[in-house]
């Protein structure tokens, strides 16, 4: 492996000024410069990040932490995050927790303020006491998508504001006329959608609806959970003309139960989700629902995390995501609609 003083001897200069070059720092004259890059390119020359980070004290790298590569949100944040992270000349490596506590925890002991510069992390397994005593050991943590604006989690966070995502959902609902509702809860037992519901219950209670959910289960946060769970309520209350699910993926699950017991969508069921992943643009029929600000979130993050790790803060800031939005697509229709 070509090393910085081979490189320094064979452009003719110290190291110094070749890792000045590398870096883009300090007053290095343009023909010394060509030089020097002249030398790296013939020498193939690659700076060791391992070495860097031990020398400067920080490690050239951001973590991003998720709970499950395999959902679909996961990979559109990560790409968003990425791109802001090169941005400013930071590489992202994404730990997927899998679901496991144990292995998010293994993650912060062994990456946070080691391997990486800083930890951005989406809700993933580590608690928020795990997360506090990662940043007590001097590692920069930031929460991605925080779900309760009005309810700091005493960590630096970037909050979208899913008690409204869950408004608009029932609003629209209620606003094509259906008074016969479902709800699909994703997230399990552990109820990290409990905002978004609590948005649409408010929602409905505020427009005089407040007994318009008739059937309303826990469900897997998955399309196959959604199929599952679709299956079983359309068949115990077949009155339902619309169902709101807290996520996109549970949402097209559902429209695969509907699809499998040959209820239409939309002219017999009404069906909205809440993320806005690609997939819900691309199912047929396309998936209304709730986009949230991923890429906004994503950089807004990015740039929270740095910031911090530039200049420390005493107190963990809030920052506030856009607003999300609804987008009507082909699932949802007034109740009983029909079609000529």
């Amino acid at each position: 492996m070509t090393t910085l003083s081979q490189v320094a001897q064979r452009a003719g200069v110290t190291s110094a000024t070749v890792s000045n070059v590398l870096r883009q720092r300090g007053k290095v004259g343009e023909e010394t410069r060509a030089r020097v890059l002249a030398a790296v390119e013939a020498l193939g020359y690659r700076p060791h990040l391992t070495a860097r980070a031990l020398a400067e004290g920080r490690a050239p790298t951001l973590a991003l932490m998720v709970s499950s590569i395999a959902n679909p949100f996961y990979p559109e944040y990560a790409l968003a995050a990425e791109q802001a992270a090169r941005q400013h000349g930071r590489f992202l490596i994404v730990c997927n927790t899998n679901d496991d506590h144990e292995i998010g925890r293994a993650y912060l002991d062994q990456i946070a303020g080691t391997l990486a510069d800083g930890v951005l992390v989406m809700n993933a397994d580590p608690s928020l006491d795990d997360l506090k005593a990662t940043e007590r050991r001097g590692a920069t943590v930031v929460l991605g998508m925080w779900e309760k604006p009005h309810q700091p989690p005493g960590l630096p966070c970037v909050a979208v504001d899913f008690h409204l995502a869950g408004a608009l959902a029932a609003r629209h609902l209620i606003a094509l006329g259906h008074r016969k509702l479902g709800v699909m809860v994703g997230g399990g037992v552990c109820g990290v959608h409990a905002e978004r519901e609590r948005g649409f219950n408010d929602a409905l209670l505020e427009l005089g609806h407040g007994n318009a959910v008739v059937h309303r289960m826990m469900v897997h946060d998955s399309v196959e959970g959604g199929l599952q769970a679709g299956a079983a309520m359309l068949a115990a209350t077949p009155s339902i003309t619309a169902v709101f699910a807290t996520n996109d993926l549970p949402a097209l699950g559902l429209m695969h139960a509907a699809a499998d017991l040959g209820i239409k969508v939309p002219q017999q069921l009404s069906v909205i989700g809440l993320t806005d992943i690609q997939s819900a643009r691309q199912s047929r029929p396309a998936l209304t629902t709730v986009a949230l600000p991923t890429a906004q979130a994503a950089a807004m993050s990015v740039a929270l995390l740095l910031e911090l790790i530039a200049s420390p803060q005493a107190q963990a800031p809030m920052r506030i995501a856009p607003p999300p939005e609804l987008v009507v697509r082909a699932s949802t229709a007034p109740p009983a609609l029909i079609f000529s």
